[in-house]
């Protein structure tokens, strides 16, 4: 694993203990709600392994609450996170799961409202630092740490071209992107992962590309 300084290896400022089981909770919660654009009204929060054996002592469950209310790792409103949910009406429910998974470290995160709803996996790696390994069913590595875009698009010819020479022409450089699909020729995502924030009228460009059904982006 690569650090760019010194704080990636000593861990974010955080409300402790563990930038593991507290930090990067915190972090996969956040990037559940980001992507969900909005305050759920329920949450069914699945943790395996390590996470599932610790989180009561870790603080795991009332971090990746907090994250879900879209608050940052030192936000000391994490501490009390559980009842700030309750009191907005927010359903949450913790399961300890047997499943044994690649990663000790591993969160499913189901939350919905009357609108939808949105399923995600996250791993935290250590540090601090998350990858999201799974989202509706589509399989990907999705850092959580720089500006992307995720792209719901029907599998066909042109489509991923037709991103990259959108973002080529607002001069957006890629870091990072990969395509998942469930089946060819079926609907399809692309996680891009950027340098730069993203304006919404290149949202909008992205949003009328033939093929492209949602986009959605997460700002650093």
């Amino acid at each position: 694993m690569k650090y760019k300084s010194v704080f990636d290896i000593i861990g974010p400022v955080m409300i402790g203990p563990s930038s593991s089981h507290t930090a990067g909770a915190a972090r996969i919660g956040r990037v559940a709600r980001s992507l969900f654009a909005r305050e759920p009204k329920w949450a069914k929060i699945s943790f395996y392994g390590s996470f599932a054996s610790t989180y009561k002592g870790h603080g795991t469950d009332i971090a990746i609450v907090g994250g879900l209310l879209d608050f940052d790792t030192f936000d000391e409103r994490i501490k009390t996170s559980l009842k700030i949910a309750s009191d907005l009406g927010i359903e949450i429910e913790i399961i300890e799961e047997d499943a044994v998974t690649d990663h000790p470290n591993t969160a499913r995160v189901y939350i919905g409202d009357d609108e939808g709803v949105l399923e995600l996996v996250g791993i935290s790696i250590g540090g601090g630092k998350i990858e999201i390994i799974e989202l509706n069913g589509f399989l990907l590595k999705l850092s959580g740490n720089h500006p992307a875009l995720l792209i719901v698009h029907n599998d066909k010819y042109g489509a991923i071209a037709a991103v990259a020479n959108v973002l080529a022409k607002h001069t957006i450089n890629i870091g990072h992107m990969e395509v998942s699909r469930k089946e060819v020729g079926k609907l399809a995502l692309m996680t891009i992962e950027v340098d730069q924030n993203i304006d919404q009228k290149v949202i909008n460009e992205l949003s009328i590309l033939p093929n492209i059904n949602q986009v959605t982006r997460i700002v650093d």
